[in-house]
């Protein structure tokens, strides 16, 4: 059985910090092998995680797309197949089969830039069915997700067992994540779990008035991350954060959170 861990919020805020250390926590501590999905088109996992990233899913997508239009006038594409034989679908998973960036736990794929002009509902479909194929050969899948969650309605048919929804210390981040709490209940997908993680915080304890407004929405406090200068020496060197060390203060507040749902 695969779970699926997705995680959201808006730009800023440290969600894929966050995502890197979930992943670190899997690997270091859960059976089985780990697929990361960087469904944010400024795609920068990879960085966290130490990976190469040649490809992405949008640069196959848009490849995909350009030999439908040559094959069109050889008659193949409207029956469903590319020059050679090759159907879509088959052209999909080959290629991001063969774009995975390759860890000793976990892999990696990329989804990238969002569409542009033309149709994509029959790709984006093909590319649902070989992403959730992909998956089903993981025990765990991380969902790294732009703020609005487009990728995941349209990216994956799974459930969701867990989503954390990753907030700064402010009033303004603490609305941006109630806005998208709410977006959950209009995805095609069942969310089983939702949370709410503070990060970055500077103090014990989460302020009163911040308190306030937590309680104030439909989200349980699952629980903070401190500020942490560390974070800031491995971003200036290029180090991936995954290689932060298990008594990072950061690593452990994640850490004593996952162990708690998971």
């Amino acid at each position: 059985m695969t779970t699926t861990i997705a995680l959201a919020g808006k730009g800023g805020v440290g969600k894929t910090t966050v995502a890197g250390m979930v992943i670190k926590y899997l690997a270091q501590t859960q059976p089985g092998a780990i697929l990361a999905i960087d469904a944010d088109p400024s795609a920068n996992l990879n960085m966290v995680l130490g990976l190469d990233l040649e490809w992405t899913v949008g640069d196959i997508r848009e490849g995909l797309l350009d030999k439908v239009k040559e094959s069109l006038t050889a008659g193949g594409a409207a029956m469903g197949t590319l020059e050679g034989g090759m159907n879509k679908r088959d052209y999909l998973d080959y290629e991001i089969r063969t774009a995975l960036s390759e860890g000793k736990r976990f892999d990696l794929i990329a989804m990238g830039r969002s569409e542009g002009p033309g149709c994509y509902c029959a790709v984006n479909h093909n590319l649902r069915d070989v992403i959730d194929s992909i998956s089903k050969n993981y025990r765990y899948v991380v969902i790294d997700n732009e703020a609005g969650l487009e990728h995941l309605s349209r990216r994956t048919t799974r459930d969701v067992q867990v989503m954390l929804i990753i907030s700064d210390p402010t009033q303004r981040g603490i609305v941006a994540a109630e806005r998208i709490a709410e977006l959950r209940k209009e995805l095609d997908i069942n969310v089983e779990n939702a949370y709410l993680i503070v990060n970055r915080l500077n103090s014990e304890s989460v302020p009163d008035a911040l308190q306030k407004r937590i309680d104030a929405i439909d989200l349980p406090l699952l629980g903070t991350i401190p500020s942490n200068d560390d974070l800031l020496e491995f971003e200036f060197s290029g180090r991936p954060l995954i290689e932060l060390g298990d008594d990072s203060p950061v690593y452990e507040a994640v850490a004593a959170m996952l162990k708690g749902v998971l």
